[in-house]
């Protein structure tokens, strides 16, 4: 295994509301030099809430980037001294009006470890009960609740931009983890 680049410099280069973009001057082990720049990000939780019936519960949201709205699961982005697992229950109730009563890790992963460090942590979501009072939800969101069957999000995923590629991860991972599980029954 190499060794790893040497960083000559850091600059930041904008200091945001939740993310840091910042530039590093580097050496590499081939001896060349170059400017790398990234995200530095709080990290992130996601969960993939299933009902009973075995559908998982997507939102449709407006994401201004790609200036579409997209399918994807709950997910929010961790809040100075929050833990995930606090994240991601928040956010469930806010985004989509539930409260789940029983939660299995799906592990943890980089979202786009070519220009950031955040890290995803994924959860399972299962004995679903819906909200009678569901907290607002924040300002700037346009959130339609939707269900779909694994074989729904299994063809929009393989077949569309509609679904985001942290969404299709824990799809995934959901579908081993239970997979697993049943296995073991």
């Amino acid at each position: 295994m190499s060794n790893p680049p040497q960083v000559i410099r850091e600059r930041l280069r904008f200091q945001g509301y939740k993310y840091t973009f910042v530039s590093q001057r580097m050496r590499f082990p081939n001896g060349k030099e170059g400017e790398r720049e990234y995200l530095i990000h709080p990290g992130g939780a996601v969960v993939v809430p299933m009902t009973a019936a075995g559908k998982f519960v997507c939102i449709r949201q407006y994401r201004f980037a790609v200036a579409s709205y997209i399918y994807e699961f709950p997910a929010g982005t961790l809040e100075p001294g929050e833990h995930p697992d606090q994240t991601i229950r928040r956010e469930l109730e806010e985004e989509t009006g539930l409260r789940a009563h029983r939660w299995d890790s799906l592990g943890q992963f980089y979202l786009c470890p070519g220009y950031s460090d955040e890290i995803m942590y994924a959860y399972l979501a299962r004995d679903l009960e819906v909200l009678d009072l569901p907290p607002d939800k924040d300002e700037d969101e346009d959130i339609t609740v939707v269900e779909f069957s694994p074989a729904e999000l299994t063809e929009i995923a393989r077949s569309s931009m509609d679904l985001d590629s942290k969404s299709i991860t824990c799809f995934w991972r959901a579908q081993m983890f239970l997979a697993a599980e049943k296995e073991k029954s």
